[in-house]
C-alpha cells in the first residue's frame, strides 16, 4: 500500500483536502509534485540519508513534500513553527541539514536564520528569484526518479524541559520505496481503521509533529484523503467532520476541552454521524473530559501512549477505558516496565519512572549523555514519564519525571491539580508549576488561562480554591494563583513549562 499504487489505481482520488479553502490535491497530482520534489532535492546535491528542514505551515503542499523525501531517501527534519530563528538555528546545525525548506509566512525569521546559517541553501514557498519553490519545483520531471529510496524524518523533541532533542531513526530495513509499513498494520489491526480507501481523516494539529506526519502518511498509505486544518478552531473542527464526512480523525486533550468549552447549542449545531474513530494522544487526559467526551461523541475514542523515540506503544479503546477509567492501555508494542529510583521494578499500582523494552532503541542524535540517561541498565528505554501499571496490565500516566514539585519534602505532581482545574467551567487552560521558595523548596503556583479574562481576579481564585479544598491535600493547593489570557502551549498539547518556572525563578531572584 502506498500514494504511488493509488495514483495508479484511483488517480482522481482526493489526497489533502485543505478544510478552511476546500482546496484539493488528487493522487495523481501528489504522485507528480512528491516525484518533482525528489528530484529537486538531488538537484540540491543531497544523496540518501541527508538531511534537510522543512518549516512551514498547514498547507496543501507540506504533505507533499514529505512524500517526495519519501522517494529520494532523505532525512526530513520537521521544524516547529512556534520556534525563535536561533531555536531553528540550533536544530538546523545539529541535524547537519544542508536545505531549509519554507514559506514566506515565516520571512522575519527567515532572516534571523540566515544569519545562524549563512551558507546555508534556502527555498521559499512565495519565495523570490533563485529562491522561489514553486519555480524549482515546476523546472523539475514529473516522472519517478530511477534510484527510488525510502526515507527517514528526524523528529526533535518539544523542548519542554531544554534544548530539543533529535531523535535519529534506524536506516530503512529495505530499499524498497512500496515495502509495507508498521504502522499500517497498527492502524488496521490495532485501531481498526478501514483499508478500503473510504476513509476521510482529519488532522486538526500542526503537521511538523510526529502524529500528524505518522498518521497522515498511514491513511495515505490507505489511500484514504486527509483533511488539513490550516489551524485548530473547535467550532471549525466539528464543522470540518460535518462537511466533509470525515470517519477518523486525531486529538490532544487541550483540543478536547475546547470543544467541551463550546456553548452546548454550538455542539448540537453540527451533524457528526459520519465519525467512526477518533484517536488522542500526546498527553494524558483527565478523566473527566474524556468521559464528557465519550458521553458526547459515544464510544468511538482509541488513545494510545507513545513518544517520538518509537520505542513502545500502548492502546485503550473507549469500552475498556470505561472498564479501566484513566488508563492508557496495555502495550501492543514493547513491553512496559515500572521502575523505582534504584532501577527495581515496582509492584502493580505502585507509581515509578516508566520504561520500555523493545529490540530497537535509538539514540539521540549528537547527545550520547542524553541517551544513555534515558536508559536502563537492562538496556530499556524511558521517555520520562512517571506512572503504574493494575493487576490486569493497563498502564496509567501520572505525570512527567520533570514536572515534578518538590515542596516541603514532599513530591507533587502537578497533573492531578491541572486536571481538576480543566474540568472547572470557568477555566480553559492550567499550569502548575513549583516556583523557588526560601521555606519550602518550592511553592506551588497555579498559572490559569480563564474561558473569560474578564472574570479574572480575586473572586474567581477564591472560587477555584474551595473547588480543589476538598479534593487534594493541604499541601498540594496552589500557593498563588495567576491569570493571563493564554499559556506557551504546543498545539501538540506539550506545555512549555520550562519557560514558566524561568519566568518565575527569574522573579525569585529580582
Amino acid at each position: 500500500m502506498h500514494p504511488i499504487t493509488h495514483a495508479a489505481a484511483r488517480p482522481d482520488r482526493p489526497a489533502i483536502v485543505m478544510a478552511g479553502s476546500g482546496e484539493t490535491v488528487t493522487y495523481a497530482e501528489l504522485d507528480h509534485a512528491a516525484n518533482r520534489f525528489a528530484h529537486l532535492l538531488r538537484a540540491h546535491g543531497l544523496a540518501h540519508g541527508d538531511a534537510f528542514a522543512l518549516l512551514m505551515e498547514n498547507n496543501a503542499l507540506y504533505l507533499q513534500l514529505v512524500w517526495g523525501s519519501q522517494r529520494a531517501g532523505t532525512m526530513l527534519v520537521p521544524v516547529s513553527t512556534r520556534l525563535t530563528a536561533p531555536e531553528i538555528g540550533y536544530i538546523l546545525q545539529d541535524s547537519g541539514a544542508k536545505l531549509l525548506v519554507t514559506s514566506a509566512k515565516f520571512a522575519d525569521v527567515i532572516e534571523g536564520v540566515r544569519r545562524e546559517c549563512p551558507d546555508l541553501p534556502t527555498l521559499v514557498l512565495g519565495g523570490e528569484d533563485g529562491d522561489d519553490l514553486a519555480a524549482a519545483l515546476a523546472a523539475q520531471p514529473a516522472t519517478p526518479r530511477a534510484d527510488q529510496h525510502p526515507g527517514l524524518v528526524m523528529l526533535y523533541s518539544s523542548g519542554t524541559t531544554g534544548r530539543p532533542k533529535g531523535i535519529r531513526p534506524p536506516p530503512p530495513a529495505t530499499a524498497d520505496v512500496l515495502a509495507p509499513n508498521a504502522l499500517v498494520a497498527l492502524a488496521t489491526m490495532g485501531a481498526g481503521m478501514p483499508a478500503d480507501g473510504e476513509m476521510v481523516y482529519l488532522s486538526p494539529a500542526p503537521l511538523y509533529h510526529a502524529a500528524p506526519i505518522g498518521w497522515c502518511c498511514t491513511v495515505h498509505r490507505l489511500g484514504g484523503t486527509v483533511v488539513v486544518m490550516e489551524a485548530f478552531d473547535p467550532e471549525a473542527a466539528l464543522a470540518a467532520i460535518e462537511r466533509y464526512h470525515v470517519t477518523d480523525s486525531q486529538w490532544v486533550p487541550t483540543h478536547f476541552v475546547r470543544m467541551l468549552k463550546l456553548d452546548p447549542a454550538v455542539r448540537g449545531r453540527h451533524d457528526l454521524s459520519s465519525h467512526r474513530r477518533a484517536i488522542h494522544a500526546a498527553a494524558p487526559c483527565p478523566v473527566a473530559v474524556k468521559a464528557a467526551m465519550i458521553d458526547w461523541w459515544g464510544p468511538i475514542l482509541i488513545e494510545y501512549y507513545a513518544g517520538s523515540e518509537s520505542i513502545g506503544m500502548t492502546l485503550i479503546r473507549s469500552d475498556a477505558w470505561l472498564a479501566h477509567p484513566g488508563s492508557v492501555g496495555p502495550a501492543i508494542h514493547g513491553k512496559v516496565h515500572v521502575c523505582g529510583p534504584g532501577g527495581e521494578e515496582l509492584p502493580a499500582g505502585e507509581d515509578g519512572l516508566i520504561y520500555f523494552e523493545n529490540d530497537a532503541i535509538p539514540s539521540y542524535h549528537n547527545d550520547p549523555a542524553k541517551t544513555a540517561e534515558a536508559l536502563h541498565p537492562q538496556g530499556w528505554m524511558t521517555l520520562g514519564d512517571i506512572g503504574h501499571v493494575d493487576g490486569d496490565g493497563f498502564l496509567y500516566l501520572t505525570d512527567r519525571q520533570s514536572h515534578m514539585i518538590i515542596s516541603g519534602g514532599v513530591n507533587i505532581y502537578p497533573q492531578e491539580i491541572e486536571n481538576l482545574l480543566v474540568a472547572h467551567p470557568a477555566v480553559m487552560d492550567a499550569a502548575v508549576i513549583g516556583a523557588p521558595d526560601a521555606d519550602l523548596g518550592e511553592r506551588v503556583v497555579a498559572v490559569i488561562q480563564p474561558v473569560d479574562m474578564a472574570e479574572a481576579g480575586e473572586a474567581l481564585e477564591a472560587e477555584l480554591r474551595a473547588y480543589l479544598a476538598p479534593q487534594l491535600a493541604r499541601i498540594k493547593l496552589p500557593r498563588r494563583f495567576d491569570f493571563r489570557p493564554d499559556l506557551p502551549r504546543e498545539a501538540n498539547g506539550k506545555l512549555y513549562k520550562r519557560e514558566l518556572r524561568d519566568e518565575y525563578a527569574a522573579r525569585s531572584e529580582g
